[in-house]
């Protein structure tokens, strides 16, 4: 049994002695279980069935903030080519292609691909 799978039995114990008990706060506090954890089980429980009891990553694969692609390759070839520093590249990027970039969006584009 893989740990995924204990953690789906354990939420159904609480969420079916809860339902056999009536009293979902008795419930919860035999299980030291916080009440909105309790409740969003449920509810993900009553959605998806044990599916929804997954524990799922709580951020999304695909930040919706994080920098272009587009504008990343041109930081990396401002960066490769001409050796210039966050701040400049920030001032290249507005100045001749209308980019407006922070220049911390820089430095981790740049630490992100390892330059």
């Amino acid at each position: 049994m893989t740990k995924e799978d204990r953690d789906i039995q354990r939420k159904l114990k609480v969420l079916r002695h809860a339902e056999k008990t009536g009293d979902a706060s008795k419930a919860c506090r035999q299980f030291d279980v916080g009440r909105s954890s309790f409740c969003r089980w449920k509810a993900a429980y009553e959605q998806r069935g044990e599916a929804g009891l997954i524990n799922a990553k709580p951020i999304p694969l695909h930040p919706v903030n994080q920098t272009l692609p587009e504008i990343v390759e041109k930081v990396l070839y401002l960066r490769s080519k001409y050796h210039l520093g966050s701040i400049r590249i920030v001032w290249y990027l507005a100045r001749y292609h209308g980019i407006t970039i922070s220049d911390a969006g820089v430095t981790r584009s740049l630490r992100r691909n390892r330059i």
